[in-house]
């Protein structure tokens, strides 16, 4: 009888063990997938304060949380569904839908550059004139966070193609909470800030004061910051992901040369040989990224925006 109950407390031990192993090993596989979504993450955080610029300081939060949880929806009640189900039944096409997204944000952070470069102004003024009203602005802003949600679990679940359906399912179930969690936590402290800074600084002490001065002062240099990162991850994002799909489709040159780069870089560099490598097959991916976004760019001006414009120049 002690015999067979230290057997059965043994036998729970071993199945104790292997459950925090799984648990470990899930929740090692949701941090790969989340840091290889880490450039949509960024961008997607930068985008978001804009939707409550302007607005009542009373009602950013509340707007935040209503496209939080419009986003929460997204991904776990339509994309995680469908991308577990083509996944199960139809996993040849995860790398050209995961090409595809990629070849969108390589357009998106081409676009911005564009912008820049171009010295084109967001119609803010326009937008602040009339403000829309609380629910537009949430419909807005779910639709936008929908494609970004998209490319966050399509990558974050290529990270985990090889585990099986119900450790994919929640894998990226607890990517999209978390990732969910952490862009809309930060965005609310973001669109806070200033306030805070504001209230700081109208402190009889000197020193708070200047600390609330420099918060008030330093969050449109922080937006910038954010847009800038935002940027250049997208394009070493997206192009990391075409890199890798047209090798996974065998065309095997262009990932060869930059793997040959890259090997080379970390020969000739010694102890720093790992970072070196590595920064080559960023900068790589970033090139790369910014040839194929700047290319959808053109061809986007030269289709769409042309005959948006062309009853207006017909007008004229």
């Amino acid at each position: 009888m002690a015999g067979g109950l230290v057997a059965l407390l043994d036998d729970v031990a071993v199945l104790a063990r292997a459950a925090a192993a799984s648990i470990d090993d899930i929740g090692a596989a949701a941090g790969r997938a989340s840091v290889k979504a880490a450039g949509v993450v960024v961008d997607d955080t930068a985008v978001t304060p804009q939707y409550v610029h302007g607005l009542n300081a009373d009602r950013e939060l509340p707007i935040i949380r209503r496209i939080a949880l419009g986003s929460l929806r997204n991904k776990l009640l339509i994309i995680l569904p469908a991308i577990l189900l083509l996944s199960e039944f139809l996993p040849w096409l995860l790398t050209p839908i995961l090409m595809l997204g990629g070849t969108y944000l390589c357009y998106e952070g081409a676009e911005k550059i564009w912008h820049r470069v171009a010295h084109r102004e967001d119609t803010h003024a326009a937008v602040e004139e009339a403000l829309p009203d609380e629910k537009t602005i949430v419909t807005g802003a779910v639709r936008t966070d929908f494609i970004l949600s998209a490319e966050i679990m399509v990558i974050s679940l290529n990270e985990v193609v090889d585990q099986g359906f119900w450790s994919r399912a929640v894998i990226l179930a607890i990517v999209a909470v978390g990732i969910t969690v952490l862009v809309y936590g930060v965005v609310g402290v973001i669109v806070k800030m200033d306030d805070v800074g504001l209230h700081l600084s109208q402190r009889s002490s000197g020193g708070i004061a200047r600390l609330g001065r420099g918060l008030v002062r330093g969050m449109p240099k922080l937006l910038t910051a954010l847009t800038v990162v935002g940027t250049a991850a997208m394009l070493w994002v997206g192009g990391h992901i075409l890199l890798v799909g047209t090798d996974d489709l065998g065309w095997h040159g262009l990932y060869g040369v930059v793997h040959h780069l890259e090997e080379a870089a970390h020969d000739a560099t010694g102890a720093v040989g790992s970072v070196v490598g590595w920064l080559v097959n960023t900068v790589a991916s970033a090139l790369l990224g910014f040839v194929v976004g700047a290319l959808v760019v053109l061809v986007v001006t030269l289709t769409v925006h042309r005959r948006r414009r062309s009853p207006v120049d017909a007008g004229h």
